[in-house]
């Protein structure tokens, strides 16, 4: 019993130094400078981009739905990888973009957390 008080313990105080070390980074969000050490800057990025996604989440881009407009204003993708996306419909998980070969590795990280695939109606339906 008077180990897992100290095991809780421990977690608790872990847990208040780790929310106590990204509470400055939020206020500073946005105003981080080079003359920031490298903890406070990584800090404030990740902070800056859990908010991100969380507020994403909600907007991701159905990558079998979406249009050529869309797609074309997801970061990375332009024209041409608008089209192959299109052209390669329906996906069954966001990474057949990369493992079909419509997109490079490093343009889907800039967007996996944008994008979803959605499976169509009569393909979940289907079996």
């Amino acid at each position: 019993m008077k180990k897992l008080v100290l095991l809780l313990f421990a977690i608790v105080v872990a847990t208040a130094l780790s929310v106590a070390q990204t509470t400055p980074s939020t206020e500073k969000s946005g105003s981080a400078t080079t003359d920031n050490s490298t903890s406070t800057t990584t800090t404030t990025k990740t902070v800056h981009h859990a908010s991100k996604s969380s507020a994403a989440s909600s907007e991701k881009l159905d990558i079998n739905a979406a249009t050529k407009e869309q797609l074309e204003a997801l970061p990375g993708i332009g024209e041409k990888y608008s089209q192959k996306i299109i052209d390669g419909r329906p996906y069954r998980a966001k990474n057949e973009l990369v493992s079909k070969k419509i997109i490079p590795r490093s343009v889907y990280e800039k967007i996996k957390a944008d994008i979803v695939a959605h499976r169509a109606a009569s393909t979940a339906t289907t079996k």
